[in-house]
């Protein structure tokens, strides 16, 4: 039982929905084939992938099902979280009414438990042991002192940080092991500042964010990645991951 992280599918298996990424480079060539390969080579029936945002290209609904369904046909459990281009989102509890099940859930607002086993080291052994570890998160936001941070930027930061809060008292509830923060949006603007969500996230004892939005060579560097303030923090778009689900180590 593992966790995996990936964001940044943009999916659109919906005929009406015309989106190519392969006009982005090569590390989109394929992209969803690649992934399908590499998360079935990766993934098993037990394990947990969390997709940090930007899932489909679709603006309704109806729009958006093919790539859920493509989605739910992928081994393991998925916990789907929103990006900044997922317009078809409504609420969380909309989604899992109309598509949710116990292996496919959309987070907004709440936290999620998973169990989970990760091999670990001590004592002259070596050997895997089992914890519970609460997911949560919020799509987050561009951060204050990135270039053009406007006073709408300012309202809609804030409220985020809201939805960061209410997520991660949850998660502190549920009496697990470990948490995991999830974003879509880098934590911090491209000058690597603490922001809120930052702050947000030491205070809570996350021990890993997993976070994407950023695309190409010269934007993954705009983003954290090693530990700040006890967090490890891990940069998962797809394109950065080469197309392959990535293992959130707690």
């Amino acid at each position: 039982m593992k966790i995996f992280a990936i964001g940044d599918l943009h999916l659109s298996f919906d005929e009406r929905v015309q989106k190519p990424m392969n006009i982005f480079g090569a590390r989109w060539e394929d992209h969803a084939q690649r992934l399908k390969e590499n998360w079935i080579e990766t993934v098993s029936e037990e394990d947990t992938v969390i997709i940090c945002g930007d899932i489909s290209w679709g603006l309704r609904l109806s729009e958006a099902e093919a790539d859920f369904e493509w989605i739910r046909k992928l081994p393991g459990r998925k916990l789907i979280f929103k990006g900044n281009h997922d317009l078809w989102w409504t609420s969380a509890g909309k989604l899992n009414r109309l598509y949710g099940s116990d292996d496919f859930i959309f987070v907004q607002n709440n936290a999620v438990l998973v169990h989970t086993e990760q091999e670990e080291s001590g004592s002259g052994c070596t050997g895997e042991k089992e914890k519970t570890v609460a997911v949560c998160g919020s799509r987050g936001w561009v951060c204050p002192g990135s270039d053009g941070f406007s006073e709408e930027d300012e309202k809609v930061y804030k409220r985020e940080l809201l939805r960061l809060e209410m997520s991660l008292k949850e998660g502190a509830e549920m009496g697990a092991d470990a948490m995991v923060g999830v974003l879509h949006f880098p934590p911090v603007n491209d000058k690597l500042q603490r922001s809120g969500f930052t702050d947000l996230l030491t205070k809570y004892d996350v021990k890993t964010c997993v976070y994407g939005h950023l695309h190409g060579s010269d934007a993954f560097k705009n983003g954290p990645g090693g530990i700040f303030n006890g967090v490890r923090y891990e940069l998962v778009s797809l394109d950065y991951l080469n197309a392959r689900p990535k293992e959130v180590f707690i």
